[in-house]
């Protein structure tokens, strides 16, 4: 079974599509008078894509590595070199890292040409691939430089997540995680499919209410400044949805210490995290003094340090949290 569920930005508005084997309807989401698209995807991804018009593939490295400035420079200087012109556009073909930086290269080249998403991992097709929020790491922390750019569409093909390694559906589960506190409610208890759906149904939501994170958008950053933190100072050995289900314990152990919430909100928390057999606990190496400091180079962080904590008004961002109450919950999270 498809649903489709549409982001609303008005005249930028997309589908978002999700069942098992829409890639294949890559030819119908394409821009009309597009060209020519360049595919860009890494080695290990075992789908393809036919967009129905002349290709050209592009392949980056797997990792986080790939997610650079001078990695956007050389699919700059193919595209470049190809002829390449906003008579054309990209398709991204993978997880998070590929949507991240397809979707920013597709903001900066000839400042801004279309991109489609086929998402193929979990993480992507509940988060990476919808909302227009595309970057790549700097050696300070991670999408410090980046852009809001819209695809034309996003295709979440429940097929491909069949084959994924069993790491990797956790880490797209960190994410779920996630949305049980966003409205999404015990998302555990749905099928696979039916998971990614309430997921893209919410972001689509909050994405059409607050496009460029003024205000609301911020809740999805929710458990991300630890996340972060521990992706920066770890060279990200955790995979990202690893280190958002540690910062959502971290999160619920500092909303507790300031009193938004009591032990049984706490309690819901783990609950939802052993679920999916996530991590709670910070890996060994990484101390206070590694990761306290990563938090003021949050993109969140406007007047003093700022986290997104759950609360009597739900989740919201909270700023200037004493330093003493931040390294306290990181205990609790060692």
């Amino acid at each position: 079974m498809t649903e489709t569920v549409s982001v609303e930005l008005g005249e930028r508005s997309y589908p978002v599509v999700v069942g098992p084997g829409v890639r294949q309807q890559l030819p119908d989401v394409i821009p009309s008078g597009v060209r020519r698209v360049a595919v860009i995807t890494q080695p290990g991804i075992p789908w393809t894509v036919e967009p129905g018009v002349e290709t050209l593939h592009i392949d980056v490295p797997d990792g986080e590595a790939a997610k650079s400035l001078a990695m956007v420079e050389t699919i700059c200087g193919q595209l470049s070199r190809a002829g390449f012109t906003r008579a054309d556009a990209l398709v991204a073909l993978g997880g998070g890292v590929v949507t991240d930086l397809t979707g920013f290269v597709a903001s900066v080249y000839h400042r801004g040409i279309p991109f489609v998403s086929v998402a193929t991992t979990l993480l992507a097709q509940v988060d990476a691939a919808i909302g227009g929020k595309t970057g790549v790491n700097l050696a300070e922390g991670k999408n410090l430089v980046g852009a809001f750019w819209q695809p034309s569409a996003v295709l979440c093909d429940t097929e491909t997540l069949e084959t994924l390694p069993a790491r990797e559906v956790q880490c797209g589960s960190g994410e779920i995680a996630k949305y049980h506190f966003l409205g999404g409610g015990p998302l555990d208890g749905l099928a696979l499919a039916d998971r990614v759906a309430a997921c893209v149904r919410i972001k689509a939501d909050v994405v059409a209410a607050d496009e460029r994170e003024g205000g609301r958008r911020a809740v999805l950053n929710y458990g991300h400044t630890l996340a972060h933190a521990l992706e920066t100072a770890g060279n990200y050995g955790l995979k990202h949805g690893e280190a958002v289900a540690v910062g959502l314990a971290y999160a619920a152990e500092v909303a507790v210490r300031l009193g938004r919430i009591d032990q049984t909100r706490v309690a819901e928390h783990y609950r939802v995290l052993a679920a999916y057999g996530l991590p709670t606990k910070v890996p060994d190496g990484l101390g206070s003094e590694d990761l306290l400091p990563l938090f003021v180079r949050d993109k969140k962080a406007l007047d003093g340090i700022t986290l997104v904590l759950d609360g009597p008004h739900g989740v919201e961002p909270v700023v200037g949290i004493d330093a003493g109450i931040l390294a306290d919950a990181l205990e609790a999270v060692r």
